[in-house]
């Protein structure tokens, strides 16, 4: 038994020799799931990274200001990470105006990177709020807060960094986009003039090309452009409703195509290449219906306007060489245009 043991820790110490390290914010497989770490840096690091109130807020549990921080107006869309390590906490989308002074929210973003321990230094029994990974003191959770939760997690600034949802899979937070998305879905013939115009306009997050509105499964471009699936050419277009409205998306894609003209853009022929709204719910089709009315009674164009406004279908990505495909090709062929 002896000597078994004494194997199973050379074997195990030789095994922990070998792990690569892991660095701030890096990924590690954990039984197949993509796990990602933030370990806390080194006293030194975090004195020079952070202000003195940070250093104070998040290592000594000071308390800031209230109506003198940094975030206990801010309204702007994003998620709230810890300060030191980067470990999402909070989303905007969960942020409410308490009356307090600081930045509150009805619930963790990650309830799995927030840890509570009871607190009694105001001589009164409260629950400290503090990162799992970097242990940063955050503030303090109230029962008092509004539906759903009823609670109140009420935060330093100090112990926060703010990352706006058009940066967020710039630094790495591509995954909490679905969090913000509002989904248009446009199509105006070649998606690949339509998608340039449409991926630069203001509020636009991502686009991506694909097929929607027919019968078969799993299209490709080679079936589609025969004309007989069904589907049509389209944008996918997610987009920041702060910064911009499904209603000026579609003033804008009544401009950049032709949409009295049936089955047709430009030298394009065939069904594939119609003009549609795919609506996603009813809002969307009561704004569609109220645009495309707009723009015919304006008397920008001569003819009928022909545009299907259906509900959305199974949309279904297109080949890789087809995305951002104007972008990579700048040359590229495109009948596409802003119209005044």
């Amino acid at each position: 038994m002896m000597k078994m043991s004494y194997l199973s820790f050379i074997l195990f110490f030789t095994f922990l020799m070998i792990l690569p390290p892991l660095d701030a914010g890096s990924d590690m497989m954990v039984k197949g799931k993509n796990m990602k770490s933030y370990p806390k840096p080194i006293d030194a690091e975090v004195r020079k990274k952070l202000t003195q109130e940070q250093y104070e807020v998040t290592q000594h549990e000071a308390t800031e200001a209230p109506f003198k921080n940094a975030y206990w107006d801010n309204k702007k869309a994003g998620i709230y990470v810890d300060v030191v390590s980067g470990e999402p906490l909070f989303s905007s989308q969960d942020k409410f105006d308490s009356g307090t002074g600081w930045p509150s929210f009805t619930r963790p973003l990650e309830p799995d990177h927030i840890v509570t321990r009871s607190d009694r230094k105001l001589f009164r029994k409260r629950t400290e709020v503090r990162s799992k990974h970097a242990d940063s003191h955050l503030g303090h959770v109230f029962q008092d807060g509004p539906p759903p939760t009823g609670s109140r997690y009420c935060i330093n600034s100090a112990s926060l960094r703010f990352i706006p949802v058009e940066r967020l899979k710039e630094e790495g937070y591509e995954k909490y986009l679905y969090l913000f998305k509002s989904v248009a879905t446009f199509a105006g013939g070649c998606f690949w003039g339509v998608e340039e115009i449409l991926r630069k306009l203001p509020g636009v997050v991502e686009t991506t090309v694909g097929y929607t509105g027919g019968t078969t499964k799993n299209p490709t471009y080679e079936q589609v452009k025969k004309g007989n699936t069904g589907h049509a050419e389209t944008v996918q277009i997610i987009f920041n409703p702060e910064k911009t409205s499904y209603e000026e998306l579609l003033n804008y894609f009544f401009r950049l195509h032709d949409p009295t003209t049936l089955n047709r853009q430009g030298n394009d022929r065939g069904a594939q290449y119609r003009s549609a709204i795919f609506y996603h719910n009813e809002e969307q089709k009561k704004i569609a219906l109220k645009v495309k009315d707009e723009v015919q009674k304006s008397g920008k164009w001569n003819g009928a306007i022909v545009t299907e406004i259906v509900p959305a279908s199974p949309f279904y990505r297109a080949e890789e060489y087809h995305q951002k495909y104007l972008l990579k090709n700048p040359d590229g062929y495109t009948c596409h245009y802003l119209r005044e």
